[in-house]
């Protein structure tokens, strides 16, 4: 199994994902914006992972890549390959596929619950009623065509969503680990004004290991069940 992965800049990697892939027997490949916009053949892997950024999915003048990333993105979701997206790599996978990504009535930074939205559909990943989850967003996606959502919080009604029984795009991040919550702060400190949804720096890297834990379980489960649906 292989298993690709696009990182937007340097302090926003694979985290709690990387183990989990390693231990599951992928291969690991990854495009980095920052160092190459160069892409690989869509065929070439079972599962692509997209990762966060500050950037905004809005931003081609400034980022000329981000046009081929999205076209690589729906590509990859035609040909039926298992998608993650994580924070802007949801946003991403939405704008892909026409929906729009525009500011979130509030900034979400910090730890804040997220809850799941029930679907009786048997292929939609079941998430749990509540979850503190990391939060580092400032702007949201629509529903892209034939998303269910599966996941939302007071500060951002899509929080989560699916598509199919093999995409999944997250605004939040269950891949933090503590040395990933460091990573961002000190990179994006200045974004911790104080607003309704935004903790302060000594609040956020507060929090306990068993926190970090339970939403890297989370992860390991939809990675889990994302695989099952690959290939």
């Amino acid at each position: 199994m292989r298993a690709h992965f696009l990182q937007h800049v340097p302090f926003e990697g694979l985290g709690s994902i990387e183990p989990w892939l390693k231990g599951a027997g992928f291969e690991i490949s990854c495009t980095r914006f920052f160092e190459s916009t160069g892409l690989p053949d869509p065929a070439a892997f079972d599962l692509l992972i997209v990762m966060g950024g500050p950037m905004s999915v809005n931003d081609e003048d400034r980022f000329p890549w981000l046009r081929d990333e999205k076209q690589f993105i729906r590509n990859v979701i035609d040909r039926g390959t298992s998608v993650l997206g994580i924070c802007l790599g949801a946003q991403l996978i939405a704008g892909s596929l026409g929906a729009s990504v525009d500011p979130n009535p509030h900034k979400e930074i910090g730890w804040f619950p997220v809850h799941g939205v029930p679907s009786g559909d048997s292929r939609v990943f079941h998430f749990p009623s509540s979850v503190e989850a990391f939060h580092w967003h400032g702007e949201t996606f629509d529903l892209p065509p034939g998303a269910v959502r599966i996941a939302q919080s007071e500060g951002c009604v899509n929080q989560g969503f699916q598509i199919g029984a093999s995409v999944i795009g997250l605004q939040f991040h269950l891949e933090t680990t503590p040395e990933s919550a460091r990573a961002i702060v000190s990179h994006c400190r200045d974004e911790l004004q104080p607003g309704r949804y935004v903790q302060p720096e000594a609040e956020i890297l507060g929090a306990p290991q068993e926190r970090y834990d339970a939403i890297n379980r989370l992860m390991d489960e939809i990675l889990s069940f994302l695989c099952d649906r690959s290939g």
